[in-house]
């Protein structure tokens, strides 16, 4: 059985990404990329759906012990898991090397006091738990085989095979280091070469210590943020750029229900934060491979912009349900695929255009088809930015003429009157300022309740929307007006759980029962927090702030990882882990409060 979600860790290679257990269990892992595949999809099913466990061994009906304690090696995404036993301490080191050849997950068992026996007990199972492979062994190498995909382990230990599963047994004592690799390969390729463990745990200790070296926040949060970095840079598909909303699917936003998605693609929106994120914080080439997977993703069709697409720019992301899967916690339906591909949310347009504003003011070299892009990005605006859509949070529902989408179409115009206003782009600067008028002039005169004193989530609504919190960040009006200031405390009284976080609408109840077209509930929206943090930092109230940011610090899971939601409820994080779009906001919120000076200690 699955463990709770934030009884994961990652580790990942900038390319694909696994999730281990507190009990040594790799329960998730898609070779060779993050949307491959899975050939461990026990996290969405049961053992037989895939897994591979390293830990103390233990009896046939016994449940397999949890470590005593983990954490990451310093600054990196390298896993050590440690286990007292009543024969000794063991300690498991796991990381997936940086890689120009073949993928890998690296696995070395150490011992530190006594003599510990150990199990490895590794079953594939491709294709999403679906086909059982052809296991056999090559020059003392295991190979597992089924069509075009084979995954090689090796090990110096014995190994052996009983019901369909590959096992070692052994014993270490002190100092003993024994490793264990699984590598990716085409199956009509030749081997891939025997891979160096040890030399790859310094290569890849390397490549982390160097990498968190050029980042320039060194405030009272430094942990939480180095730590975010980090899952981010996890979270980027290196040979192309883009970036991974998750690298899971259909983790549940509410146990038991059917609001699971996958995210293992690249949502502009969550991209673009994601840059932003990386900007403020140093990290300027990332913010240069984006841009240049942007480029390539849109090139030659930039008026039919998607809202997301794959890691190397694909426009087809069809869904499908995976059956055969019984979903986390009996969680359906598993899908593979994200059909919100091709819906209209307007508000994609003001978030890139965001992105690009700020990557040409943190001096990015600039790229003249960026800055043609823009151009486009507002003529097809022009045109568009009354028609109601999907929204930020992608609704299955009817289309609504949505706050969140025009105030975020006002940023798009704004940020490119900005730009030629620079002298770096050429436009008609009369006519879209004008235009720029008028999308805000429709937002207070449509998107306000003037009795309640609050925007609302669509015109004629009388519905909250956390992501109208966004409206003083994106600078549509100052922090002070008293609409921005009343939208902030109504989110509050209307959309908090008792425990002080925010939903992110209603998903009952009025106008919400025909909002997102989905039965259930959801936890609330870790985002959402964070920005109600930002806002009351920047309306003065910076010890509420403070507190509400902490208490959201306290949600992350022992190595400092957040999923997408938090249930109130069961008091646990739901949603798929980690998640971009959670990390994020908490660099943004603890670079605000660092500046306010509105922290403890």
């Amino acid at each position: 059985m699955a463990g709770r979600i934030e009884d994961y860790a990652l580790i990942g290679d900038m390319q694909t990404a696994a999730l281990v257990c507190r009990d040594g269990t790799a329960d998730w892992l898609c070779l060779p990329r993050f949307d491959s595949h899975a050939v461990f999809a026990g996290l969405l099913g049961t053992e037989e759906h895939g897994f591979w466990r390293v830990g103390p061994a233990h009896g046939a009906d016994e449940t397999p012990p949890v470590a005593d304690r983990r954490r990451y090696r310093g600054d990196s995404l390298i896993l050590e898991s440690e286990w007292d036993t009543p024969r000794g301490t063991v300690r498991v080191t796991d990381f997936m090397p940086p890689r120009d050849g073949a993928p890998q997950l690296i696995r070395i068992v150490e011992g530190v006091t006594g003599r510990v026996p150990m199990r490895s007990m590794l079953r594939m199972r491709f294709s999403y738990g679906r086909i059982t492979p052809w296991v056999h062994k090559v020059d003392n190498r295991t190979v597992a085989v089924a069509g075009p995909d084979s995954v090689w382990l090796d090990t110096e230990a014995e190994t052996y095979g009983k019901d369909l599963t590959t096992y070692s047994d052994f014993t270490v004592s002190p100092g003993e280091r024994v490793a264990f690799t699984i590598s990716w390969q085409p199956s009509h390729r030749e081997e891939p070469a025997l891979p160096e463990p040890e030399a790859s745990l310094v290569a890849t200790e390397d490549f982390w210590r160097e990498w968190v070296e050029h980042c320039t926040y060194h405030g009272p949060y430094r942990e939480a943020v180095v730590r975010s970095l980090i899952t981010l840079k996890a979270l980027t598909y290196a040979p192309t750029g883009g970036i991974v909303a998750a690298p899971t699917t259909s983790l549940p936003e509410h146990i038991g229900g059917e609001r699971n998605w996958d995210y293992r693609y690249t949502w502009l929106r969550d991209a673009a934060i994601t840059l932003s994120s990386l900007l403020r914080t140093g990290y300027r080439e990332e913010a240069r491979a984006w841009r240049e997977w942007l480029l390539r993703s849109v090139a030659g069709d930039p008026e039919n912009l998607q809202i997301m697409y794959g890691i190397a720019g694909e426009r087809e992301l069809g869904e499908t349900e995976l059956d055969w899967l019984p979903g986390y916690e009996n969680s359906t339906p598993v899908r593979a695929g994200n059909g919100a591909a091709h819906q209209l949310q307007l508000d994609v347009y003001g978030e890139v255009t965001e992105a690009l504003h700020l990557a040409h003011m943190t001096g990015l070299a600039r790229n003249d088809y960026a800055s043609l892009l823009q151009l486009k990005l507002i003529r097809y605006l022009e045109t568009h930015w009354d028609q109601p859509d999907e929204g930020i949070w992608e609704v299955r529902g009817p289309r609504r003429h949505f706050v969140h989408s025009k105030v975020m179409a006002w940023v798009a115009v704004d940020r490119t009157i900005k730009l030629i206003e620079s002298g770096d782009a050429d436009g008609p600067l009369d006519k879209w300022r004008e235009l720029r008028d008028d999308i805000h002039r429709d937002v207070c005169e449509k998107g306000y309740d003037k009795e309640r004193n609050t925007f609302t989530q669509s015109y004629g609504s009388q519905e909250l929307d956390a992501s109208l919190l966004l409206i003083p960040q994106m600078g549509f009006l100052p922090p002070d007006d008293k609409r921005v200031i009343g939208t902030i405390e109504a989110i509050q009284r209307e959309l908090s759980t008792p425990d002080g976080f925010i939903l992110r609408y209603p998903t009952t109840g009025g106008d919400a029962d025909n909002l997102d077209g989905l039965l259930g509930e959801e936890g609330a929206f870790l985002a959402c927090s964070f920005w109600l943090a930002d806002d009351l930092a920047m309306i003065g109230r910076v010890d509420e702030a403070r507190k509400l940011f902490e208490k959201l610090l306290a949600l992350r899971n022992d190595l400092g990882l957040l999923a997408e939601e938090w249930d109130p409820h069961l008091q646990r994080q739901v949603g798929n882990f980690p998640q971009a779009f959670s990390h994020v906001p908490l660099i943004d919120t603890a670079l605000r409060l660092t500046a306010s000076g509105a922290y403890g200690g």
